[in-house]
């Protein structure tokens, strides 16, 4: 397991390499400068937008100290100005899993030198939260980047310490229960899919979780995985299969692992004592003892990124 130097260590290795990059830009002229850094001077490396944003977040996480010159060299106003204006000017891109990373960041802010940088990059988000929320009738399901349920839930958790406003979390929170509060008979058999790293049945749950208070949700989990009242098998306990971890796609499964550990410890937590607590427990130690040797091989399609899920992993 790396300790917290080492991943602040990779961390900033990955968020200072522009190289391989996958800019996720809708190209409209011959004549328009696509270099990551022209893009975006904050967050050009880890080879996407989201991961050098969610890295910057673990480099602030784990051991900022040392790195301290680089993030000041990254998180100017300036740079954070020209990335809202980005997000702003492209309302569809990274909607919502790097709005609700660009929120979780400012909150790990909070309390730095680099605290009032974030500020217009918030303003950006809640605005896009509000146009946003009102039309999107349907949640995104999919384990990946644009699933609604993970990226809403982390805009809970860190959403008013970096500052959004008591209305845009409500707005968020009604919002969840719109889409969820009547889904019963999660088809927990359908995972995973061949490039999830989410799970789309526990990152609805540990989403409802945050909006449920403790009686309500019990009753709506019950009701969304009765396996787990049961004591039935339920194949998200099951540790994923990983049959290429080089390849970028199989090896989504990697985070898989440790997404569900997370979200699992945390649906354990908010249960009463008894036997589906335990399994809960048991089955995201199991998923984050599978996930935390894939965090730094060496390899740049696994280091770019999973070291953050890992972190979300972590025991508190």
């Amino acid at each position: 397991m790396l300790t917290p130097e080492d991943t602040a260590r990779l961390a900033a290795a990955n968020i200072t390499r522009a190289y391989p990059n996958f800019p996720a830009h809708l190209v409209t002229s011959p004549t328009e400068d696509t270099r990551p850094d022209t893009l975006h001077p904050a967050f050009y490396g880890a080879y996407d937008w989201h991961s050098s944003v969610h890295m910057h977040w673990l480099l602030l996480r784990t051991d900022p100290a040392p790195h301290a010159d680089l993030l000041d060299r990254h998180l100017t106003p300036a740079n954070l100005t020209e990335e809202a204006a980005y997000l702003l000017a492209h309302p569809g891109f990274e909607r919502p899993y790097g709005w609700a990373w660009l929120l979780a960041l400012a909150a790990e802010c909070r309390g730095t030198r680099w605290e009032a940088a974030c500020a217009p990059a918030v303003d950006a988000v809640e605005r896009l939260l509000a146009a946003w929320l009102p039309k999107a009738t349907y949640p995104v399901r999919h384990g990946i980047h644009t699933n609604s349920a993970f990226a809403l839930g982390l805009v809970l958790d860190t959403g008013e310490r970096a500052g959004l406003s008591q209305a845009t979390l409500g707005a968020v929170r009604e919002r969840l229960r719109t889409w969820f509060a009547d889904d019963h008979d999660a088809p927990a058999h359908w995972e995973p899919s061949g490039q999830d790293f989410l799970s789309p049945a526990l990152s609805e749950a540990d989403a409802m979780r945050r909006v449920l208070g403790a009686e309500e949700f019990g009753a709506w989990l019950d009701r969304f995985l009765p396996a787990l009242r049961t004591g039935a098998p339920c194949p998200l306990l099951d540790v994923p299969v990983v049959s290429d971890h080089a390849d970028p796609q199989i090896g989504h499964l990697l985070g898989l692992a440790l997404s569900r550990a997370a979200a699992l410890r945390s649906l354990a937590d908010a249960l009463p004592d008894g036997p589906a607590r335990i399994r809960l427990g048991e089955a995201a130690d199991a998923h984050l003892a599978a996930g935390l040797p894939a965090v730094d091989r060496g390899d740049f399609t696994t280091d770019h990124w999973l070291a953050t899920f890992a972190e979300l992993a972590a025991p508190r």
